[in-house]
């Protein structure tokens, strides 16, 4: 529009004056002004210096409750997972695979809680709500990658106690510490590369918008913010999505269906046992999957208008309640952990 009323001035000075170097040094001028113009809404648009998370906007009406119970949250996180974590390094009792696992549990958990509750916390308190492109493109990697990972643990998890039920006699063997170890490292390694490749997907982009929908910033938030087409992080974040997601699902399916089949051919005392501790896991990962799902796909839903709330809701659930659970289920109805952890407390209170 700027371009068609100054070209028409020009037209128009020319017709009255054709011969005046007066409106030829005017058309440049407005060109040149007119250019410079363009060219800074582009350089705008493309190099964003900051986002803003309209998440936090939306919970400043009660930001210092939200505050409180968010801390409290991350205290928690922090001092149950490092509880266990402490228990399993110093009991050489609990030197095997399924201890190894768990403590890598609330390792993952402690790493995904501190992406983003610390800043969340100080940004609801300071009236806070924008992040640099830097901060935002580092902690959208973090959060992807603690996601990733804790779907590895659990499928790894999953594996390991369908081993110990279904083959006892060769399960010393056929999963050792070593072992899960070694899943572990490889897990982390492909998640590591995958979403660094993510990453510089989106990074690559031209960005005309700067309002993320959520209090964190996540790789979804971010691409689809792009000024040019974003097929290709469409398509290879599709891909690793319809690949990884089904094949760890249905390893835990698997392994878990397996296991209360051979509890129920044992005795149906051991089934109802097995069917109590496996729904009590399987709701924990249902809980961190469903959010996890809905985040994915509310982005595909773009002709349908949520309320940011819808948007702000999952990501709390599937943020803050796996890693603030798993040192209750694994951590007091694991018997064996569970004494562990009630000696070593007293041993402090003896101290103290």
């Amino acid at each position: 529009m700027l371009r068609g009323l100054l070209s028409r001035e020009c037209v128009h000075n020319a017709l009255i004056k054709p011969k005046s170097d007066i409106n030829k040094a005017l058309c440049l001028t407005l060109r040149y002004r007119e250019d410079t113009i363009e060219q800074k809404m582009e350089n705008e648009f493309n190099t964003s210096t900051s986002f803003i998370l309209l998440g936090i906007e939306e919970m400043e009406h009660n930001k210092y409750l939200y505050c409180a119970f968010l801390l409290i949250t991350y205290l928690l996180i922090l001092l149950f997972s490092c509880l266990i974590i402490s228990v399993v390094l110093l009991d050489e009792s609990l030197h095997c695979p399924m201890y190894t696992l768990i403590a890598n549990l609330m390792l993952n958990g402690i790493f995904g809680a501190s992406c983003f509750l610390p800043k969340l916390i100080l940004d609801l308190f300071f009236s806070s709500k924008v992040i640099s492109r830097a901060a935002c493109f580092i902690q959208s990697f973090c959060v992807t990658l603690f996601a990733f990972c804790e779907i590895s643990i659990f499928t790894t998890m999953a594996y390991d106690t369908y081993l110990a039920v279904g083959h006892p006699l060769r399960y010393p063997t056929l999963m050792t510490n070593k072992t899960a170890l070694r899943l572990i490292a490889g897990f982390l390694f492909f998640n590591i590369i995958s979403m660094l490749i993510n990453l510089l997907l989106s990074a690559r982009l031209p960005l005309c918008g700067s309002h993320i929908n959520n209090f964190f910033c996540d790789n979804l938030s971010i691409f689809i913010l792009s000024c040019v087409d974003n097929s290709p992080n469409k398509l290879y974040s599709a891909a690793v999505f319809a690949t990884y997601i089904p094949l760890t699902v249905l390893t835990i399916a698997y392994s878990y269906v397996r296991i209360l089949l051979i509890c129920w051919k044992v005795s149906q005392s051991a089934s109802r046992k097995a069917i109590h501790t496996l729904v009590t896991h399987v709701s924990n990962f249902a809980i961190f999957m469903g959010a996890v799902l809905f985040i994915f796909i509310r982005y595909r839903l773009k002709s349908i208008n949520l309320p940011l709330v819808v948007h702000i809701l999952p990501s709390i659930i599937g943020s803050t309640f796996p890693p603030l659970l798993n040192p209750l289920i694994y951590g007091i109805r694991t018997k064996a952990l569970k004494i562990k952890v009630i000696s070593h407390l007293q041993k402090m209170m003896v101290k103290i």
